[in-house]
């Protein structure tokens, strides 16, 4: 939508940069001089030690001289927060105490509807709170205290509700409150029969809410305690609200943990998140039950530049890392990285940290292998590189991988370490294996292939000469 001239200057006037930014930063007073305006603070898009981002409350614009992030106050809010232009736009005039001016009434009709939509919702994580106080969330209170471990104040902080075993509690709830019966459907949290029946999404399930980048309820995860149930996790189907495949669990709480120099970490799934931040690793996300998206893979990265994913050390979990490896490859670019932490004995974060503790956790962290290894073990372990025909079908395998890469530099470094773990591998005796990687070529060109190397074009012979004299 189109805005009237002057509202965004009038917005940017009745707010300071330093005050929109100093919410997520700690500004170096050494280096900064307020008197005029001047701020500086470790950059938050990446993380660092040293003061190189730099407010300038007098242009209204800010800049880092380390990630070269740069914009102005609506910029800021929507790098940091995830939203939208017009999303940010909205939390600077309330901010601001203005009125965003009327929109499209087609747009207006909508956004109030998500509005109302949040409401209700809220409404959902309130009552499914209650029924955990209740006699009929008592096995629930049992299994998240001795099975899980939870203090009460965790309850309270992560908001944990119980579903009852009912096909009308919730509905009856909402209904009481006047909550339309569209509403409740658009929500997903009630479903709609064949013959028009509303009923209970969730039932018998341990409830946690899932909030976006803003902390508006938007979904529903629920864990059940029936250990034949068809499904022990259930999430929320997409809404108005809820794209799986555009969230993340724990996100807004983990942007802030990493802001202040936590590292961010990748696990499973709720619980996993949940134990993590117990246990002071409080910058954890999880993507909601389905494998890493694209856009949860750009959401993570800019959080922060070199994520640690936490998966399970049995096959299922090795299988999501290769997933997750095979996603980044072509997004991969300078300064955005991952690494991986796999998990002994086949556990998960909340396993380990019960059995061992946070400082086992931490030493699993701390040996986390960059992606070009797990990519590396994928093609080589457990295979037997006795002849020609197989070494070259490693070598296809790899110059597939390269070719996937949009980089330049990072395409570089990668082909520079596979030359690196070739040769360690086949070794650079003479009579050794060398991989040959044909490619176009020029005249006056000619291609070969140096001992335990990747092919690169010859020089032209006019230039050699030029050289030798």
């Amino acid at each position: 939508m189109s805005l009237p001239n002057g509202f965004l200057d009038d917005l940017r006037t009745r707010l300071t940069l330093s005050q929109i930014v100093g919410k997520k930063v700690t500004w170096d007073m050494r280096k900064s001089n307020m008197a005029k305006g001047d701020f500086w603070a470790p950059c938050p898009f990446h993380q660092e030690k040293t003061a190189s981002f730099h407010v300038d409350d007098r242009k209204g614009f800010y800049y880092c001289f380390g990630c070269h992030a740069k914009g102005d106050a609506i910029g800021f809010v929507k790098e940091t927060e995830n939203l939208s232009f017009m999303e940010a736009v909205e939390v600077l005039a309330r901010e601001a105490g203005m009125t965003v001016p009327a929109r499209d009434p087609k747009e207006a009709a909508q956004a109030d509807r998500r509005t109302q939509l949040v409401q209700v919702m809220e409404e959902v994580v309130k009552f499914y709170r209650l029924q955990l106080k209740t006699s009929a969330g008592a096995e629930a209170r049992r299994y998240l205290a001795e099975k899980r471990r939870l203090s009460e104040a965790a309850l309270e902080r992560w908001e944990i509700g119980w579903a009852p075993d009912s096909f009308n509690a919730l509905r009856d709830a909402l209904a009481a409150k006047g909550v339309s019966p569209d509403l409740m459907v658009a929500t997903g949290m009630i479903a709609k029969s064949d013959n028009g029946q509303l009923y209970d999404r969730f039932r018998a399930r341990v409830i946690f809410p899932i909030r976006d980048g803003r902390g508006r309820a938007i979904s529903l995860g629920g864990r059940s305690l029936d250990p034949n149930a068809q499904a022990k996790y259930l999430n929320g189907p997409e809404t108005e609200l809820f794209d799986k495949g555009r969230n993340l669990f724990n996100q807004s709480r983990a942007r802030e943990a990493a802001g202040k120099g936590k590292p961010l970490i990748v696990a499973e799934g709720y619980m996993d998140v949940i134990a993590l931040s117990e246990a002071g690793f409080t910058a954890a996300v999880a993507p909601l039950g389905t494998a890493v998206t694209e856009d949860q893979l750009r959401m993570i990265w800019r959080i922060s530049d070199e994520p640690i994913v936490a998966l399970d050390g049995d096959n299922a979990g090795l299988k999501a890392a290769q997933r997750v490896i095979d996603l980044a490859l072509p997004l991969l670019e300078a300064g955005k990285a991952l690494r991986f932490a796999v998990l002994p004995g086949g556990m998960d974060p909340d396993d380990l940290l019960k059995a061992q503790g946070a400082p086992a956790l931490q030493a699993v962290l701390d040996r986390a292998l960059p992606m070009i290894q797990l990519l590396w073990q994928r093609e080589t372990e457990g295979h037997n590189f006795d002849s020609p025909e197989r070494r070259a079908t490693l070598d296809k395998t790899l110059r597939g991988h390269l070719a996937r890469i949009t980089d330049p530099s990072i395409k570089t470094h990668y082909a520079e370490e596979m030359k690196r773990l070739r040769q360690t591998l086949f070794g650079s005796t003479p009579g050794a294996y060398r991989p040959f990687q044909p490619g176009p070529y020029q005249k006056g060109q000619r291609r070969f292939a140096p001992p335990g190397g990747l092919w690169r074009p010859r020089a032209p012979r006019f230039w050699r000469r030029r050289r030798a004299r």
